[in-house]
C-alpha cells in the first residue's frame, strides 16, 4: 500500500468526541461521583496514534460553545490530538438546539457485563454537513497520510453521513488512505431506518474504503455479509470462518486493501478470550495469538486501540502479520486501564507483540 510521504499530520480522525462520566466501581444508577474522560470511537483511534505511538494527528469534529464543550477541548489538548479543525456551534443556553454528548459507562465484572447509556441527541457534530470544512485544504494544502473514520459517526444523523462521504471522496482524491471501523451500534440506528438503512449507508461508504475494521458482528450486521460455521454469540474463534467473511468482503469492494477483525469470547466480563485476524491484499492472510483469559478493567476503546496499533503498521509499511501484533497488544493493553483511550506506551506494546509477559519491570 502506497502511503504519502511528505504532509503535516500522519492521521486525521473524523467523528463525534463525548464526555464519558465513569462511576469507577460503582454502577451508574447508584453512583454519587463519576470520573470524566473523553472518548469517542473515531477520535479515540487519533489519540492512540498519538499519545501510544508518537504520530502527529488532529481531529475533525464539533462542539457547543459552553463549559462543557471547553472541557472536552482541554481534554483533547491533554491527549496531544490537534484542534484547528473542531468547530464551536453557538449555544442557545439550555441546548434545545446543540449540545454536546455524554456517555456514562460502568465498566461491569464477572457475570455483570459493562453498561453504557448515551446522551447525545441534537449533538453539535450531529449536525455537521459537508460544507463545514474545507477540505481541498486539508487533505489538499495541509495534508494528511491517513483519514479514520466510522460508523458511529455515519450513523449519527443523515447529514453526517454526507460529510463521511464527502471527506472520504477528497482524501481519495489527493491520495490520503482511508480506513472505516463499522463500529455498529444498534441505538444509533433504530430510529433512523435500522439495520436496513446501516447495511445501505455503510456499504456505500466501504466503496471509498482502504482498510476496513470491524468486529465478526459488525461485518455480518453492519455490511450483511454472512458468516457461517459460527454460534449466536460469536462464540468461535475458527480462522477459517472469518478468512470467508473477508473474502467475501475483499470480494464485494475491490478497492480495499487491508481488512482488520477483532475476535472476542466473552467468558465474563472481566476475562475475554481475544485475538483478531488480518488480511491485505498484498499479503494475504495473518492469524493473530490468543490472549487467552485476558483480564479486562475496562472493555470499552478496546477496539479502537487495536484499530491505532493497525493503522501505525500500515502505515509505516510493517508486514499485516506484524501490523495485526501490534494492534492486538495495543487493544489488550489498553482493556487493562480505565477510560476510553490507550494509556500504553509504545515499548509495552512492542513487548506484548513479540511475546513478552507482565513480568514487573525494575
Amino acid at each position: 500500500m502506497q502511503i504519502k510521504e511528505v504532509t503535516t499530520f500522519d492521521a486525521i480522525s473524523l467523528g463525534e468526541v463525548m464526555l464519558r462520566l465513569d462511576p469507577g466501581d460503582r454502577r451508574v444508577r447508584t453512583a454519587r461521583s463519576f470520573d470524566v474522560w473523553e472518548g469517542g470511537g473515531e477520535y479515540n483511534v487519533a489519540r492512540g496514534l498519538h499519545k501510544c505511538f508518537g504520530l502527529k494527528t488532529s481531529v475533525l469534529t464539533a462542539f457547543a460553545d459552553n463549559e462543557v464543550g471547553h472541557l472536552l477541548l482541554d481534554l483533547i489538548a491533554q491527549g496531544g490530538v490537534d484542534k484547528q479543525f473542531i468547530k464551536l456551534s453557538k449555544f442557545d443556553g439550555v441546548g434545545r438546539q446543540t449540545r454536546n454528548g455524554l456517555n456514562f459507562t460502568e465498566r461491569g465484572f464477572g457475570v455483570r457485563g459493562a453498561v453504557g447509556v448515551s446522551d447525545r441527541g441534537h449533538t453539535a457534530v450531529s449536525q455537521l454537513q459537508p460544507g463545514d470544512f474545507d477540505w481541498e485544504h486539508i487533505f489538499g494544502s495541509i495534508g494528511s497520510k491517513w483519514l479514520h473514520t466510522g460508523g458511529i459517526f455515519a450513523a449519527l444523523s443523515p447529514s453526517t453521513f454526507e460529510v463521511a462521504k464527502t471527506a472520504m471522496q477528497m482524501a481519495r482524491k489527493h491520495g490520503t488512505k482511508i480506513s472505516y471501523d463499522l463500529n455498529y451500534r444498534p441505538s444509533l440506528w433504530q430510529s433512523q431506518g435500522g439495520i436496513d438503512r446501516a447495511q445501505e449507508v455503510n456499504r456505500e461508504l466501504s466503496k471509498y474504503v482502504d482498510v476496513l475494521i470491524g468486529n465478526e458482528e459488525d461485518f455480518e450486521v453492519a455490511l450483511g455479509l454472512e458468516i457461517s460455521g459460527v454460534d449466536e454469540n460469536y462464540n468461535s474463534l475458527e480462522f477459517k470462518a472469518y478468512e470467508e467473511m473477508i473474502k467475501a468482503a475483499a470480494a464485494k469492494f475491490e478497492n480495499l486493501q487491508a481488512v482488520g477483525v477483532t475476535l472476542r469470547t466473552v467468558k465474563s466480563a472481566s476475562n475475554n478470550g481475544w485475538t483478531g485476524i488480518a488480511w491485505s491484499k498484498e499479503q494475504g492472510f495473518a492469524h493473530g495469538k490468543m490472549y487467552e483469559n485476558l483480564e479486562i478493567f475496562d472493555r470499552v476503546g478496546g477496539g479502537d486501540s487495536f484499530a491505532s496499533g493497525l493503522i501505525f503498521g500500515l502505515i509505516n509499511q510493517f508486514p499485516i502479520q506484524e501490523a495485526l501484533n501490534y494492534g492486538l497488544a495495543h487493544g489488550a493493553l489498553a482493556m487493562t486501564t480505565p477510560g476510553d483511550t490507550s494509556m500504553a506506551t509504545l515499548s509495552e506494546v512492542k513487548k506484548l507483540a513479540s511475546g513478552g509477559s507482565a513480568r514487573v519491570q525494575r
